[in-house]
């Protein structure tokens, strides 16, 4: 229920079947931890908390060093997660918090546990994990949130050269708090930010392509600066605009 994992060199590995009716939480302490999926991958960095459906996970990754809790819990004893898709948060709410402690301490003392003791302790995380589910991704918000979400990456490609364009200024314009934005965009497997971030560079390559110095477009597309700009290209694309070019 409650696994603990370390690993001092980076990792690569792949899982057997998983069982569809257990839910999983990552809670990633140092390190990323990544999880492979048939037709994508999501990155856990350290401070972040990743909910999901244990079905569909093929493998992961985890970078040196990396140091992460594990918790499953039967489906049928949470209830409310309508979506396969990973939810991924930041695991600083006080539930969160709460739900960690206790499974620390469980991990910690299970083998000397007796029975009853045991089971309360069970119970107890059960209802932990309920309540940051529910927190989390509630009954009434997965039918809404595809269409948030699609309504703010319209409104995100609208706006992507402009300075001010933040998570905090898309829900502003949609009329929502920029949790319940991040949580529709959770459910995508991208964060708001992220998604900014991505679209901006897309359109850099094209304008790189159409013959855009690197200054001019690090300028058009809202990076700090060209040195900025050029490590965020080489992260996402694994070369530098420069050598892109020259492809």
């Amino acid at each position: 229920m409650v696994t603990d994992f370390q690993t001092p060199t980076g990792v690569r590995a792949r899982t057997s079947a998983q069982d569809e009716s257990e839910l999983r939480l990552y809670a990633v302490r140092h390190g990323t931890w990544t999880l492979r999926y048939d037709r994508t991958a999501l990155s856990v960095p350290a401070g972040r908390l990743t909910i999901h459906r244990a079905a569909g996970l093929t493998g992961f990754d985890a970078d040196p060093r990396t140091a992460a809790r594990t918790i499953g819990i039967p489906l049928a004893e949470i209830g409310g997660f309508h979506t396969h898709a990973p939810v991924t948060q930041p695991a600083t709410a006080p539930e969160v918090r709460l739900l960690l402690a206790h499974a620390s301490l469980l991990h910690d003392t299970a083998g000397d546990l007796r029975t009853a003791g045991l089971s309360a302790a069970r119970n107890a995380l059960i209802e932990l994990t309920r309540g940051v589910v529910r927190q989390y991704f509630d009954d009434t918000e997965p039918a809404l949130s595809p269409a948030l979400a699609r309504a703010a990456r319209r409104l995100a490609d609208q706006r992507l050269t402009d300075h001010e364009l933040t998570p905090g200024l898309l829900a502003a314009e949609l009329h929502v708090s920029v949790r319940t934005l991040s949580r529709a965009f959770a459910a995508t497997g991208e964060t708001t930010a992220g998604y900014i971030r991505r679209r901006r560079l897309e359109e850099a390559r094209r304008a790189l392509t159409a013959g855009h110095t690197v200054s001019e477009v690090a300028a058009r597309w809202q990076f700090a600066d060209s040195s900025h700009f050029i490590r965020a290209f080489r992260k996402r694309y694994d070369q530098t605009p420069t050598q892109y070019v020259a492809t």
